[in-house]
């Protein structure tokens, strides 16, 4: 993540394209799947939408979310405009609600501000304190859609994969000694308290990123330069390209096809008491509910990005980025929503896209192609593995899980010599930033 030197303004040409882009791309999905859902019998993204300004939002934490996000490019002055009116719809929508004896849920207030902050910027605002604002709540208004399509492509996911192959990936997975099984015995072991907290840390990802990306555009309020790369950019890629794997290899984990999660459908009620092992796998039908989205685990995918990306904070942001990680990555096994393989490939998929975003004053030199290149090779890779090789890499587990592993090392490796990191050191936490100007510390 380079920020561009005070003084010195961002070339345009660089990285203004992503917003614009990004936008165009998540309408065109949003109308996509708005066509498959409203064809397949299911809600699409645009009730969804039309609910969180006029109905009942379908999620609290989303829209506040991408307010946030969006009042990175604003004045302190329209910042607490913004907030102060969205509290107050969201009170009268909850007073309303509360009267007709509705839902209490929050959310309608961030999203009606979020339309008017991009009317109010492009009405009033001129130069590059419009431009600053514009983008800024461009990344909010992304947060918010690529949410409803996520939501629309899980479903398209389980028309498209009416059979799962759980059974292949769980016989992989003994090269790794079916970490799920393990992490789910030391889980109950446990007890309800760590429950609860990765059960937190889980499904408050998007909180965590949402730190990490405002302290990186902490500064970019007024028209001042954005940093070249940030986290956002490299969540929102994980996003849209991670879901093609869900379409192409339909896993559902094993809590699901192994577990009493499985409503019947399940294969065996093994998961985590014992471990099946079946040499001749096969495609399992399932239900029509359960999404096919573990293959590979975005999760982690979006863990890793937000631990390199927290590496150029202060002390405390590297310790959240750190243990955000090392949460989710017992929380995606214990709670049997994950193999050990989709895990692995997940790492793979985030330095990827990771490294085809990162130090964009680079270019795309050798250096970029290639680890790119790379890194899509050895996902593909690993996938004719787990669908082809599963009881080779069973029956040679001392031999396939050092190999799966050297391959993950291999690309962290290859990712830490191409973009070397050095964490901040002896400076005031509050002033350290990322400078372009030196080679050692591009992100």
């Amino acid at each position: 993540m380079t920020e561009t030197p005070p003084g010195e303004q961002e070339p345009r040409h660089r990285t203004q394209w992503f917003v614009p882009f990004a936008l165009t791309g998540a309408v065109v999905g949003v109308l996509i799947a708005e066509v498959v859902a409203r064809y397949a019998g299911f809600t699409g993204p645009l009730r969804g939408l039309i609910g969180d300004v006029v109905g009942v939002p379908q999620s609290a934490s989303v829209p506040w979310a991408g307010l946030v996000l969006a009042m990175v490019g604003l004045t302190v002055r329209d910042r607490c405009l913004a907030i102060g009116t969205a509290v107050l719809i969201d009170v009268a929508f909850l007073v309303e609600r509360h009267l007709a004896d509705g839902p209490f849920t929050v959310g309608n207030g961030p999203t009606i501000v979020l339309v008017l902050l991009a009317v109010h910027a492009a009405a009033t605002m001129t130069g590059e304190t419009r431009r600053g604002a514009l983008r800024g709540i461009g990344l909010g208004v992304l947060l918010v859609l690529s949410v409803k399509i996520g939501d629309a492509w899980l479903r398209i996911t389980v028309l498209a994969g009416p059979d799962v192959l759980d059974e292949y990936v769980q016989l992989a997975d003994h090269a790794l000694g079916n970490p799920s099984w393990v992490a789910g015995q030391v889980l109950n072991e446990l007890g309800d308290l760590a429950y609860g907290v990765l059960h937190w840390v889980y499904i408050e990802l998007p909180v965590a990123a949402i730190v990490v990306a405002v302290y990186q555009l902490r500064n970019v309020g007024g028209g001042r330069p954005w940093p070249a790369h940030h986290l956002v950019r490299t969540f929102l890629l994980i996003g849209l390209v991670g879901p093609l794997c869900y379409v192409l290899f339909p896993v559902v984990g094993p809590v699901f096809a192994f577990g009493d999660s499985g409503h019947g459908w399940q294969v065996a009620d093994a998961w985590s008491a014992w471990v099946p092992l079946n040499l001749q796998p096969e495609p399992v039908p399932f239900d029509d509910v359960t999404p096919r989205n573990c293959m590979p685990s975005l999760h982690t995918a979006w863990a890793t990005a937000l631990f390199l990306h927290s590496r150029s904070g202060p002390r405390w942001l590297r310790w959240m980025g750190a243990a955000w990680l090392a949460c989710t990555l017992a929380a995606t096994l214990g709670f049997g929503y994950h193999y050990g393989v989709d895990l692995v490939t997940g790492v793979v998929l985030c330095l990827t896209l990771e490294a085809a975003l990162r130090d964009p004053d680079r270019g795309w030199g050798m250096f970029r192609i290639r680890l790119v290149a790379g890194g899509a090779l050895l996902i593909a890779a690993q996938l004719a593995a787990y669908r082809y090789l599963p009881a080779v890499m069973a029956q040679h587990a001392l031999i396939a899980g050092p190999v799966l592993l050297a391959s993950l090392v291999a690309m962290i490796v290859a990712f830490r010599a191409t973009f070397p990191v050095q964490e901040p050191a002896g400076r005031d936490s509050s002033s350290e930033s990322m400078s372009p100007s030196r080679p050692s510390c591009s992100r």
